[in-house]
């Protein structure tokens, strides 16, 4: 099943010296299921075509759709993982995690209970109780992702999620959440400048050029690189090789 869907997708913008097109005829399809990353240099529509996704865009011309459905509003079955965190500071782990029933009115025992499950279940076992400053930010990082979970969301929107921490923990994340997505069957959209991220973690790579933002190559990542972990694939000479034909592309842009 297709999970999300671009038709001949136009976004422009009106600025002070005129109109800008974000993005000019972008198509593509998402299967259900399955990650994709985003690459292209700054300013080709990449954090736009989440923002459509989201439904916190809609688009100029053409049609974005979402499980066959066209993408009018924001949507609790579309969850955004962004570059920060965005925990409260004054709430508990707990309390910013279910944060989205509470507001939703949706928060129930059972729903607390799931949500201190998918706590430990992400390595967070005994930080319930603990405020947002008692953690590290690879630790923060994974009480956005549990936050998001929460929901049930069936979509994955990942704005530059790894971008603010160090490699170690960068790596430790990637795996973690391309794990998550695959055994819970999620679909997910991983927009970053790492095209090393988006190889290790990704079923397909959208290389994106720009002015005006447009898909320019879809990249399937062979089966061999997507059986290893981020760390084991970049190590690969599979990887390297898909690395540098890649790399050729963003280096005409």
């Amino acid at each position: 099943m297709t999970a999300i869907s671009f038709v001949h997708v136009d976004q422009k913008y009106m600025t002070q010296s005129g109109e800008t097109t974000a993005l000019q005829n972008v198509s593509f399809d998402i299967p259900e299921g399955e990650l994709v990353g985003l690459v292209g240099p700054s300013g080709c529509g990449k954090s736009t075509i989440l923002s459509l996704i989201a439904g916190l865009l809609r688009p100029t011309r053409g049609q974005v759709h979402v499980f066959g459905e066209a993408v009018e509003r924001p949507c609790t079955t579309r969850g955004y993982m962004f570059q920060q965190d965005n925990l409260l500071p004054w709430r508990t782990i707990e309390a910013n995690v279910l944060l989205g029933p509470e507001v939703a009115g949706t928060l129930t025992a059972a729903k607390r209970a799931a949500a201190l499950h998918l706590l430990a279940e992400m390595g967070l076992e005994g930080t319930a109780h603990k405020y947002p400053h008692q953690l590290s930010g690879g630790m923060r990082q994974r009480v956005a992702l549990v936050r998001t979970l929460v929901a049930d969301p069936q979509i994955i929107l990942l704005d530059e999620p790894f971008s603010a921490l160090d490699y170690q923990i960068k790596l430790q994340l990637e795996d973690l959440i391309a794990t998550t997505l695959h055994q819970r069957q999620l679909t997910g959209v991983l927009v970053t400048h790492d095209l090393g991220e988006a190889i290790a973690m990704c079923d397909r790579v959208l290389v994106m050029a720009t002015k005006p933002g447009r898909i320019k190559r879809t990249v399937t990542v062979p089966d061999e690189i997507r059986a290893l972990s981020p760390l084991e694939a970049r190590e690969s000479a599979d990887f390297h090789s898909l690395f540098r034909s890649i790399w050729g592309d963003l280096q005409d842009e």
